[in-house]
């Protein structure tokens, strides 16, 4: 199933989640980072790395919903993208809720905002693993006819043009 938001010919929400992702991973790494050495400083990345990562989930979110909507329904794809979907706005939450606690001191996070972050990640790695079996497994937003020798995406040929007859030519399939 192909992508329907598209940049440059590559789909929108697989550009933009890497950055959401990275973000609020590595603050929970910075937050262990803070955890062992007490610097503020290092606390206090974690607070902007959340929000830049939050403000990131955002703005891949519609994208994301534009291709879900694409999913044709009663589809194993269809109930996997609703899981990761539901799981990684209830993930922006969770950090939402974190950052707003670290909001006053940012450099001393509590307790409760640590956890938060944590099972912020825990999320993370579970929707993470189900985007990657939508495009995988169930080849979302993947284009039709891709193979290994399809023409670059700037071509303006589809990605099945050049497929050597009989060989390694796939269909997106749900």
């Amino acid at each position: 199933m192909e992508s329907k938001a598209k940049f440059l010919g590559h789909s929108m929400h697989q550009q933009l989640i890497p950055f959401p992702f990275g973000l609020l991973v590595t603050s929970v790494i910075f937050d262990i980072f803070y955890l062992i050495t007490r610097e503020g400083e290092i606390a206090t990345v974690a607070w902007w790395m959340i929000a830049a990562g939050i403000v990131g989930g955002l703005a891949a979110a519609p994208f994301g919903w534009i291709d879900w909507f694409a999913i044709p329904t009663g589809t194993r794809a269809k109930k996997v993208g609703l899981v990761h979907g539901t799981g990684n706005g209830i993930l922006l939450v969770v950090f939402a809720a974190s950052w707003l606690l670290r909001r006053d001191t940012p450099e001393d996070p509590g307790g409760v905002a640590l956890a938060l972050s944590s099972v912020g990640l825990g999320l993370a790695i579970v929707t993470g693993w189900l985007g990657g079996e939508l495009v995988d497994r169930h080849a979302v937003a993947i284009d039709e006819g891709a193979h290994l020798d399809s023409p670059h995406s700037l071509s303006g040929q589809p990605a099945a043009e050049g497929a050597p007859r009989g060989a390694g030519a796939t269909t997106a399939r749900s």
